[in-house]
């Protein structure tokens, strides 16, 4: 318990966390807004901005995550414009920055992997998988999303707040789904079942009390 608890405290001192704010499951801390946010994608009125948000690079990326893209990107290439093919087939589909693995960005924009679907951005990756082509639906960091991912020695989880998710913020509340319901699959998908049904028990605990 000592150890989790220094953990914790170094945790803090890296990300502006409080540290009452934090509630932990086997060895893995979580945010508690993780907990009390409603939360629901609304794409006709956010039009996918979170594979557009400006930014040098686009999505991180597991090791591992790499060679199950490489195995299916002649399949997600066909879905994609071809700016975005011209610069996948130039300069690869990720990048390597002091050992962090992040997908490339088109014009610091929009991520590599976008296509556009009635004006709303959507990733080519899940689309070859919803069509059955591939077994392989996104990377994690993506499906996780607004859910962020820091590795100290330890995972932590946290909220991360985009202006551009407004209209999810809205649509969970007004449909009263929770955070982690809209996470639901990515969460077990990355942490177990077992794991996800106690952080379930810990959002219903809280949000009673609250």
């Amino acid at each position: 318990m000592g150890f989790c608890r220094e953990f914790t405290i170094l945790v803090t001192k890296i990300i502006p966390m409080n540290i009452d704010k934090i509630l932990q499951i086997d060895n893995i801390l979580i945010g508690k807004e993780i907990v009390k946010i409603n939360f629901a994608c609304d794409l006709i009125k956010c039009k996918g901005a979170c594979c557009t948000l400006e930014s040098e690079y686009g999505a991180p990326l597991l090791k591992e995550e790499i060679s199950e893209i490489e195995n299916i990107l002649e399949i997600v290439k066909s879905y994609l414009p071809d700016p975005h093919v011209k610069e996948i087939d130039s300069f690869g589909f990720y990048e390597n920055k002091d050992n962090d693995l992040m997908i490339r960005s088109f014009n610091n924009r929009a991520c590599v992997f976008v296509f556009y679907e009635n004006g709303i951005a959507k990733c080519g990756i899940e689309k070859a998988f919803i069509d059955g082509k591939t077994d392989f639906r996104k990377p994690i960091s993506c499906y996780l999303f607004p859910i962020r991912v820091s590795d100290f020695g330890g995972e932590v989880l946290r909220y991360e707040k985009f202006e551009e998710c407004a209209p999810a913020l809205e649509k969970g509340n007004e449909e009263n789904i929770n955070l982690i319901d809209f996470l639901k699959e990515p969460l077990i998908r990355k942490y177990g079942n077992n794991w996800y049904l106690k952080l379930k028990e810990i959002t219903e605990a809280q949000n009673v009390n609250t």
